[in-house]
């Protein structure tokens, strides 16, 4: 399957500016042979448009919704993009996915919130999203959810071949799009693909370089700091069966029958932590999550880590 990045600085707070460019680089996608296009996070409104962002969110169904579909079913793409999420009174910064047809196939509320900004203005979500597109089983995180290894190690184990990101990564965090995105394609044997913005939005600047990473920890493909429609392959050869099922090198490895004794003894390096095998084998989504993040532990708790 070719997939599409399109990285844009988008026109804050114009909904309508928005969803022609997202048709524009819609019918540019599809001329180009792709099957689904990515686009930044919150594209259809801006990322820093402070208390306006409530006052332009929309039910998963509403009008913007429809016109996003009705795109996707006349250029026959599918298409993923941030919005904020108005539902039972509460704003979510989400991201929508419509099929090739126009039809729905997931919608993903940002789970790790960042910045006081954000947790102002959004509710966090509290479960993952995955559906297939041509034949890919798509994940789908939001910025920051992705420099948590547990998020994507979870949709691993879920069985997902690609992990698409939409992105509102500003200076000067640009390491997490150099370095993060493509050890996080490595170490779960997936595709990662970083929709970014670009440009500057009132105090922010953003970093640019969206990528697709692929399971080798490689670039298939990498922006600059312009606008820009990048394309890549999602190569079913490189997709190793899910980690469910086939060990590979980053993961056969690990061990979670081990843990550091509270007691602490000296040897002739000096002082160093002793290990020695747990009791029982405590799966890693209650043992390790729940002291960085309770809210994914309890979100992960359903899979089953150790299969």
């Amino acid at each position: 399957m070719k997939i599409a990045i399109c990285q844009s600085a988008g026109s804050p707070g114009r909904i309508g500016e928005n969803l022609q460019a997202m048709a524009r680089a819609a019918r540019e996608a599809a001329r180009r042979g792709a099957r689904l296009v990515i686009f930044p996070e919150l594209f259809l409104t801006g990322y820093v448009i402070g208390e306006k962002v409530v006052q332009l969110a929309e039910d998963r169904k509403g009008p913007s919704a429809r016109e996003a579909a009705a795109i996707a079913w006349r250029t026959g793409m599918a298409l993923l993009y941030g919005y904020p999420e108005k539902a039972a009174g509460r704003v979510y910064n989400a991201a929508r996915l419509v099929d090739e047809t126009g039809g729905f196939a997931a919608n993903y509320r940002k789970t790790h919130l960042y910045g006081a900004v954000e947790k102002r203005l959004f509710h966090p979500g509290d479960r993952l999203a995955m559906a297939e597109v041509a034949g890919v089983k798509t994940a789908i995180l939001i910025c920051y959810d992705v420099e948590f290894p547990e998020a994507v190690r979870c949709l691993a184990r879920a069985g997902a071949q690609l992990v698409a990101v939409p992105t509102a990564l500003m200076r000067p965090h640009c390491r997490i799009a150099r370095t993060v995105v493509p050890a996080r394609a490595h170490e779960n044997q997936l595709y990662v693909a970083y929709a970014n913005r670009c440009g500057r939005e009132t105090v922010l600047e953003y970093c640019g370089l969206s990528c697709v990473a692929d399971p080798r920890g490689e670039d298939l493909a990498r922006a600059d700091t312009e606008p820009a429609l990048l394309l890549a392959d999602v190569e079913q050869v490189r997709l190793k069966p899910p980690v469910t099922k086939t060990p590979w090198p980053p993961i056969c490895g690990r061990r979670f029958t081990t843990h550091p004794r509270k007691k602490r003894v000296r040897d002739g390096a000096g002082i160093a932590a002793c290990c020695r095998p747990a009791a029982q084998r405590t799966p890693p989504s209650t043992k390790l999550l729940s002291s960085s993040n309770a809210r994914l532990a309890a979100v992960v708790a359903v899979i089953d880590w150790m299969s």
